[in-house]
């Protein structure tokens, strides 16, 4: 399931660099001056992982928000899973996923209003963790009265709702980390 936000295909999705090798990965037993630049970088619309293959003069830092595609930094580029991003990516990936929803925080107080069925058992609310029925039905209820405004109004009118965006943060954090979850509402895979 996709929450129908993705990455638009017909150009290059644009990410946030979560870690700048500038000199390659220490388990790459070639010599130093054999390896490439690299960069791990998550999408900000569908949070796809990748690694990027810098050009030598390559002007990036942790945090900037890139084009993924071959040009003047990126040499070549691909999609990978979580656990091949170095330990630096991987302990980055969640103020990445923090400052990505908080750049967009009307993209993800949305998926609250705008949550459905996703099947006559299972409520997309119900992927989120901590959300079972009583609080899935209290947000349906708050945001029947008025469409919520952001996280602060989220949580001042559902009743045992404890920091919506950090409840996003931890939900896409599953998301990228699992490979077999059978529903996924924000980060897609590229066979997806």
């Amino acid at each position: 399931m996709s929450s129908g936000h993705r990455d638009d295909e017909s150009s290059a999705p644009t990410a946030v660099v979560l870690d700048h090798l500038p000199h390659g990965r220490s388990d790459d037993e070639r010599p130093q001056y054999e390896k490439e630049p690299l960069a791990y970088a998550v999408s900000v619309e569908a949070f796809r992982l990748f690694e990027l293959v810098l050009a030598e003069d390559a002007d990036i830092s942790i945090g900037d928000r890139i084009a993924v595609e071959r040009g003047d930094d990126i040499e070549r580029a691909h999609e990978i899973d979580y656990e091949d991003l170095s330990g630096g990516a991987q302990s980055e990936l969640d103020y990445a996923i923090e400052d990505i929803i908080d750049a967009d925080t009307e993209r993800f107080v949305d998926f609250y209003n705008d949550a459905q069925p996703i099947t006559t058992r299972l409520h997309a609310l119900n992927l989120l963790p901590g959300i079972g029925k009583k609080l899935r039905n209290n947000v349906l209820e708050a945001r029947k009265r008025r469409p919520f405004q952001n996280f602060e109004d989220i949580e001042a009118r559902v009743n045992g709702l404890h920091d919506p965006k950090d409840v996003l943060v931890e939900r896409i954090l599953e998301e990228i980390e699992e490979t077999d979850l059978k529903y996924r509402i924000f980060a897609r895979r590229d066979s997806e």
